[in-house]
């Protein structure tokens, strides 16, 4: 039972300490980071500038389903069914606005730098099937010059007794 537990710890060991888990990690940290100054710019930012030009913050844009609706004043429905869409249009915002940050700084740059990478290695693997039919031709060259030396009669190879 022992020889069990130690083999799943290692294993589980072994899974945290693969890169592309720490990796992971990584990534999930910075997109929450990443994601609170995209929603602060859609709400201090993008919002006022909605409400500038339209009649209020855009998260305070709602319909009434059933009405009439009333809201307090700290904001608690008190009665009709309210539809929030201006708070569902800044969500939207904020993801557009954060895949076309992370697909232009992030995807983007990466797609060129793997593909310059991709486009090397071809280049050096060419190089590389040069040098072997090279270094072939080379060798059979030799091979061809050493026949030579030894004369036509030792191309006969072994003789069989018969």
């Amino acid at each position: 039972m022992a020889e069990k537990k130690e083999s799943v710890m290692a294993g589980f060991k072994a899974f945290l300490m693969r890169g592309n888990v720490i990796d992971l990690a990584v990534a999930v940290v910075i997109g929450a980071a990443f994601t609170n100054i995209v929603n602060s710019v859609v709400k201090g930012i993008i919002n006022p500038l909605v409400g500038a030009f339209g009649t209020k913050d855009l998260e305070s844009y709602r319909s009434c389903l059933k009405g009439p609706c009333e809201i307090d004043e700290a904001g608690n429905v008190v009665t009709g069914i309210p539809i929030m869409w201006g708070i569902v249009l800044s969500a939207i915002l904020s993801f557009i606005i954060t895949a076309a940050v992370v697909y232009f700084l992030m995807v983007l740059p990466m797609a060129k730098v793997l593909a310059k990478r991709a486009a090397h290695d071809k280049a050096k693997e060419g190089v590389d099937e040069v040098l072997e039919v090279s270094e072939l031709e080379v060798l059979k060259e030799i091979r061809d010059h050493l026949v030579a030396q030894r004369g036509p009669s030792s191309d006969k190879g072994t003789h069989s007794t018969s």
